[in-house]
């Protein structure tokens, strides 16, 4: 029997996200991105649709690699201005009860200690709903931002990232014993010294002596998404991602990544069902075809060209405003993402982009498919491309928003429900007990679980 399709939605905290251009249809709201009602109207919709969860992407940086300066991403709101994506969780949580967040925070960037006070923080307040997704970066910008002359080498940011798991899963998983916080009102005692251990790292790139600043969350170690399809990244998602995000406009492009993944996992003694993966795509859907067609051409009305390469330029690294709209993309090594190049050039033999067929593809959803039509024709496509490509569901991205996902709501979630491929009602518990029905907690043989520790143990603050 087929399992439930999972829908995430995918958004930033910012105008448009992946449709550039497009907030200035009537109909979209994202220049309210800075306001509190936008947010909270958009996760009661998502909740309403039994979405899985809100993937919150970030990056940080400007898109400065089209024309060299950031004038023409401030001029088509290209991802700029962006504002921090885990400060709108706890308004959405506090509108939902099921509705799970995943929340983008570049690791080389962010010290681990304060960061992992974070992350413990947003699962106490969403009750366990919360995920990371795991990102290195890949605009120098964010680099130069943070005093540094650029950023580092590809393969080399995922070394860091390595070192950097090592430390979360301590603070998370092995500080703090169960049942520390006792809340002993009688003798007057809220946390138990003995059940409370510091944690020593002396890693290559990050050293610590601290406890955890927080008291175990629901989870723990937050649901863990990861993006990156790159070999290094592969390697990383197979030993420490629950979950992973691809994204390409084509199944030929999509397959032969998700059986790359799935192989990573049992290479690093997991099972290859062990990592849900999330495909992205755009769905426009109407009651007839022809409404359908007809958002489709009113949406393509509204792309900014110029926006789109925008992206696409700090996505590959490559400044493609020196590109003329009819020539090939051809391949070009960069330290940016290597994923997103080869979307458009290695990765399907059999089609060969122009650059204006880029940003005209890219304009509306970023780099992935366009699923047009009515309900039925619709779902028929979302299973087609499951059962082409072996992913889990899809990261969904918008045209407009939250219009693409009432949509989605009110069209295509009642078709897949008849067919018995979406679920009619949230399972109980966790972020990671809804998606895995599992525990809420990590367990082998993934990693973080070898750091936790287990009663009895010596009193006082044990070293690690």
């Amino acid at each position: 029997m087929a399992r439930d399709i999972l829908f995430n939605a995918f958004a930033m905290n910012c105008v448009g996200h992946q449709s550039p251009g497009l907030w200035r249809h009537p109909k979209d709201r994202t220049a309210d991105y800075n306001r509190l009602p936008y947010w909270l109207d958009l996760a009661r919709v998502l909740e309403r649709g039994l979405f899985d969860g809100l993937f919150l992407a970030d990056v940080l940086g400007v898109y400065d690699v089209f024309g060299g300066s950031p004038d023409a991403a401030l001029r088509n709101a290209t991802q700029v201005p962006v504002n921090d994506p885990m400060l709108i969780v706890p308004a959405m949580a506090a509108v939902t009860q099921h509705l799970g967040f995943g929340v983008t925070s570049t690791l080389t960037y962010e010290p681990p200690y304060p960061f992992a006070r974070r992350m413990s923080t947003l699962d106490h307040l969403t009750e366990g709903r919360v995920g990371w997704n795991i990102v290195t970066g890949y605009l120098d910008s964010a680099a130069r931002g943070m005093g540094l002359a650029h950023q580092r080498a590809h393969d080399d940011r995922y070394a860091v990232a390595d070192d950097y798991m090592e430390v979360v899963y301590k603070l998370w998983e092995g500080s703090w014993e169960e049942g520390a916080a006792v809340r002993d009102r009688a003798q007057g005692v809220f946390t138990d010294p003995a059940k409370v251990h510091r944690v020593r790292h002396q890693g290559p790139h990050y050293a610590l002596d601290a406890i955890h600043l927080c008291e175990p969350s629901p989870q723990r170690t937050p649901v863990l998404y990861q993006a990156g399809t790159s070999p290094r990244g592969r390697a990383f998602a197979g030993r420490h991602a629950e979950a992973v995000f691809v994204s390409g406009p084509s199944v030929a492009v999509i397959a032969p990544r998700v059986a790359a993944l799935r192989q990573a996992a049992q290479e690093n003694g997991r099972a290859a069902d062990d990592i849900r993966i999330f495909a992205m795509a755009t769905i426009i859907v109407g009651e007839t075809e022809a409404a359908a067609r007809a958002k489709l051409d009113d949406y393509r009305a509204h792309i900014s060209r110029e926006g789109a390469l925008t992206l696409y330029s700090g996505w590959t690294g490559v400044d493609f405003s020196t590109y003329a709209h009819d020539q090939q993309v051809r391949h070009i090594e960069s330290e940016a993402g290597r994923s997103a190049m080869d979307n458009m050039t290695r990765a399907d033999p059999n089609r060969v982009w122009t650059v204006g067929e880029v940003a005209e593809h890219v304009g509306i959803g970023g780099v992935g498919p366009v699923f047009v039509g009515d309900p039925a024709q619709v779902a028929d496509a979302l299973e087609g491309f499951i059962g082409a490509t072996g992913i889990d569901g899809f990261n969904l991205a918008f045209a407009i928003s939250p219009g693409s996902y009432e949509d989605i709501a009110d069209l295509v979630v009642p078709e897949l429900q008849r067919r018995g491929r979406y679920k009619r009602a949230y399972a109980p518990g966790t972020l990671r007990e809804k998606l895995f029905g599992a525990a809420p907690r990590l367990s082998a043989p993934h990693p973080a679980a070898s750091y936790r520790r287990l009663p009895p143990h010596a009193s006082g603050l044990a070293a690690e």
